[in-house]
C-alpha cells in the first residue's frame, strides 16, 4: 500500500480509551502530534460523557477495560450513533476477534501498540469520510458557480467553500480574501452581494458570514 499522508489527520478528533494510565498518557502524547485533538478516558463511563460533549471522528479503545469490554461499549454506542472504531488488545483470543468482526469494527490492533500501525489505521478509517466531504465540497462549488453569472469569481467561490468552519461560517474580511486570492475588491463585493441577494452567504457580523447550502440551486 502507498505511504499514507498523515496530514489528513490534522482535522481529526480521537477518543482514546485505555485503563493503563501510563500507556494512555504515552500514546495520547504521541497522537497529539498528528491529530487535531485527543480525548482520553480510562473507562467507558468517562468515554461516553466525552462523546456527548465533543465531536469525535474515531474511537481507539482497548478491549479489556475495568467496567466493561470495549466491544460491549461499542455495541451500546451503536444503538445511538456510529463512530468508526479501532480496538486494541494484548490478547489474541479468537472470541474477541469474532465479536469485533460481527460488530463491524474498522480495525483490530494487537498490543504492544505500534504507533505507525495505529496512525495508518486511523488514516484508513478516516479517508473515505474525508473523500466524501471533498466530493460534497466540489459539488457545492459547482452549485454556487451556477448561482452567479461572472466566471471570474470562481477563485473566490473556491476560497469561500474551502474556508468554511464546521458551522458553515466564513471568518474573513474583504482584505483577507484579496490577499489570498489576488482578486480585486470590487469583484469580491459584487460576488458577496450576489450571494447575499440569493440568501447563500449572509453577513452575521463584521468579518463573519454564514453559508446556507440549502439556498443553493440544483444544477441542471
Amino acid at each position: 500500500m502507498n505511504k499514507r499522508d498523515y496530514a489528513i489527520l490534522s482535522e481529526c478528533s480521537v477518543l482514546y480509551i485505555e485503563d493503563e494510565a501510563d500507556l494512555l498518557k504515552h500514546t495520547s502524547t504521541i497522537l497529539e502530534d498528528f491529530v487535531k485533538s485527543v480525548h482520553s478516558a480510562q473507562n467507558t463511563r468517562d468515554a461516553y460523557e466525552i462523546i456527548k460533549s465533543q465531536n469525535i471522528d474515531v474511537i481507539v479503545s482497548d478491549v479489556l477495560l475495568k467496567n466493561e469490554t470495549g466491544i460491549e461499549f461499542l455495541k451500546r454506542l451503536k444503538n445511538e450513533l456510529h463512530i468508526p472504531a479501532i480496538l486494541t488488545t494484548a490478547f489474541t483470543d479468537t472470541e474477541y476477534l469474532i465479536d469485533a468482526i460481527k460488530l463491524k469494527v474498522e480495525n483490530y490492533i494487537i498490543k504492544p501498540i505500534n504507533i505507525r500501525e495505529l496512525l495508518d489505521s486511523i488514516h484508513d478509517v478516516l479517508l473515505p469520510k474525508i473523500q466524501q466531504k471533498e466530493m460534497a465540497r466540489s459539488y457545492n462549488i459547482i452549485k454556487t458557480i451556477s448561482a452567479v453569472t461572472d466566471s471570474k469569481q470562481v477563485e473566490i467561490i473556491r476560497f469561500i467553500i474551502k474556508n468554511l468552519d464546521e458551522n458553515g461560517i466564513l471568518n474573513y474580511s474583504y482584505a483577507d480574501i484579496m490577499e489570498r486570492t489576488a482578486v480585486s475588491k470590487p469583484t469580491i463585493i459584487k460576488l458577496f452581494k450576489q450571494l447575499s441577494d440569493k440568501g447563500i452567504l449572509v453577513k452575521v457580523q463584521n468579518r463573519k458570514y454564514r453559508f446556507y447550502e440549502s439556498c443553493l440551486p440544483i444544477p441542471e
